[in-house]
């Protein structure tokens, strides 16, 4: 991803719909969700998820397949792992031990972690 990838991405994360969502199919890991079932949990109207969903797969955060009738979404975990490695690589200039553990995205205090949750 170049950066005006990682914008469009970060864009598309920075609407508490479209985040939601993306957490949601974080958490179902890399079999993912029919869009039935992603309204369902988030409580949406199908039209809404519909261009929350669009919105997502044009960022490059997710991927869709077809199962039969349904269409299915899961997490792209690579365009994440990327978007999270360019956000910290230059962490310290470049050295992360100099500041460890504050540039590792997998010890955020737990502090962090329950916002994030609650977001």
């Amino acid at each position: 991803m170049d950066a005006l990838q990682i914008v469009a991405a970060l864009a598309a994360l920075g609407q508490e719909t479209r985040l939601e969502v993306f957490r949601l199919l974080v958490q179902r890991g890399p079999n993912g969700l029919a869009a039935g079932a992603i309204a369902q949990a988030l409580d949406l109207p199908p039209s809404s998820l519909t261009f929350h969903l669009q919105q997502l797969t044009h960022a490059g955060l997710i991927t869709q397949r077809r199962m039969s009738r349904q269409i299915i979404y899961a997490a792209d975990f690579a365009a994440m792992n990327t978007i999270m490695f360019y956000l910290t690589e230059n962490c310290c200039g470049g050295n992360a031990a100099l500041c460890a553990p504050q540039c590792n995205p997998e010890r955020a205090p737990a502090s962090a972690r329950r916002k994030g949750k609650a977001a």
